[in-house]
């Protein structure tokens, strides 16, 4: 952290503005969109890769999410980001996790109420990492909207001076959201994979659209509508996939 602090000190404070792009690695093309807008924004742009194992109520997932920093340090430095954030567990939870930030409505539906705990883990790192990072625009995809809107909401709450920009989903070929757990998918699975994005984008009831995703072996989690979008999280085999699109 002391190095940080003295980069910070040295090379960014009193930049006209520190853009920010908060990732767990295993980038993709999502990510890389973030870090080109906010390259495009600000005078600096800053990326940090950190698993936070606090946001996993899965022990398994934890285990298989992929790693790929070589790669990763490659693409950012493809699309200009300017400096990496690479902090140890140590350095985030130095109580080790006893303080935690917690929202008490919108985190406990959706994805909070099948992943006990997971938005207390992602609005701690979140916090943790803005008042690190001390940026002025931070960049959230809109794949996660329940995600984005927390943090939105936790930025305004607790008066974070930050601006949370929200930025354009994007897709594979197939109409796939981008994802790191795409990687995980089974061939067999990948290919039925762009049936979600398929299925929520037509005019059908949700009940239409459950039976479908269900009979093409999705195990629906949720399928509800939220400020304007519709939100969807299913699994393909041991493979949960998120999505959203506007109604």
């Amino acid at each position: 952290m002391e190095d940080w602090n003295n980069l910070y000190k040295e090379n960014l404070k009193g930049k006209k503005s520190i853009g920010f792009v908060p990732t767990m690695g295993a980038l993709h093309k999502g990510h890389i969109s973030l870090i080109k807008r906010s390259v495009s924004e600000n005078d600096v742009t800053v990326c940090s890769i950190f698993i936070n194992h606090t946001q996993f109520n899965d022990a398994n997932d934890l285990k298989n999410y992929p790693i790929t920093l070589d790669s990763d340090l490659q693409m950012l430095q493809s699309a200009g980001c300017d400096y990496v954030f690479l902090p140890s567990r140590e350095m985030i939870y130095p109580d080790d996790y006893k303080y935690k930030l917690t929202e008490s409505e919108l985190s406990r539906k959706f994805c909070g109420a099948h992943r006990e705990g997971h938005f207390d883990g992602v609005l701690t790192v979140v916090l943790k990492l803005l008042n690190i990072i001390k940026c002025d625009n931070a960049y959230f995809g809109e794949k996660d909207w329940q995600q984005y809107y927390l943090i939105k909401g936790m930025v305004r709450a607790l008066f974070l001076d930050c601006n949370i920009v929200p930025c354009t989903l994007v897709r594979e070929l197939d109409g796939l959201a981008f994802s790191s757990r795409n990687k995980l998918l089974t061939p067999e699975n990948r290919l039925k994979a762009p049936n979600l994005y398929r299925i929520i984008s037509s005019n059908k009831s949700l009940e239409s659209m459950k039976r479908e995703l269900e009979s093409l072996g999705f195990v629906v989690d949720y399928l509800e509508e939220m400020e304007g979008r519709l939100l969807v999280a299913a699994s393909l085999g041991n493979v949960r996939l998120i999505d959203n699109v506007k109604r």
